[in-house]
């Protein structure tokens, strides 16, 4: 239905007012189609922002958006920075490990929104976690703030986390 959508709001061209269309429209439009209206840092953090889950997981077309963000967010390596995350919102939840270990706790805030993690993943939160090298600072300083701003995370979290987190 969306991808109909796309095709309807763009018969006439792109449209100026494109920001204010539903963020999950903005999955079927390729970032040089948006370009017209806007800046790619602009689409992405649109992107960042929309229901990933309307494309499938693994799906090529999700990848590609990844792909695209990183080359125009200019991130070479595995290391996102927090300004970048936020740019990245949701679209972190398919960094792999790699990305999420080299981060260290940049990604937390976004990581907190994905509905499922691979297990690539669950080990890299679980390894800059336990590091205790985040914001959010070392397990046995954890307060219940704490648990309740990384509230998505805490099914990722294992024995070796929850116990030394206080009661």
């Amino acid at each position: 239905q969306l991808s109909c959508l796309v095709k309807m709001v763009t018969l006439h061209g792109i449209p100026e007012d494109l920001d204010s269309y539903p963020k999950d429209l903005l999955l079927f439009l390729s970032s040089s189609d948006y370009a017209a209206t806007g800046s790619c840092r602009q689409y992405f953090a649109n992107i960042g922002k929309a229901n990933l889950d309307v494309l499938q997981r693994e799906s090529s077309q999700r990848k590609q958006l990844l792909l695209e963000a990183l080359a125009c967010l200019k991130i070479p390596g595995t290391q996102v920075n927090e300004e970048n995350a936020e740019i990245l919102g949701r679209l972190v939840c398919d960094l792999g490990g790699e990305y999420i270990r080299s981060s260290g706790g940049n990604l937390l805030k976004q990581l907190n929104q994905c509905e499922s993690f691979l297990p690539d993943q669950e080990e890299a939160i679980r390894s800059v976690i336990s590091s205790g090298n985040t914001t959010f600072g070392p397990l046995v300083a954890w307060s219940a703030f704490t648990l309740n701003e990384l509230s998505g995370l805490i099914p990722v979290f294992d024995h070796s986390i929850l116990q030394k987190i206080p009661k």
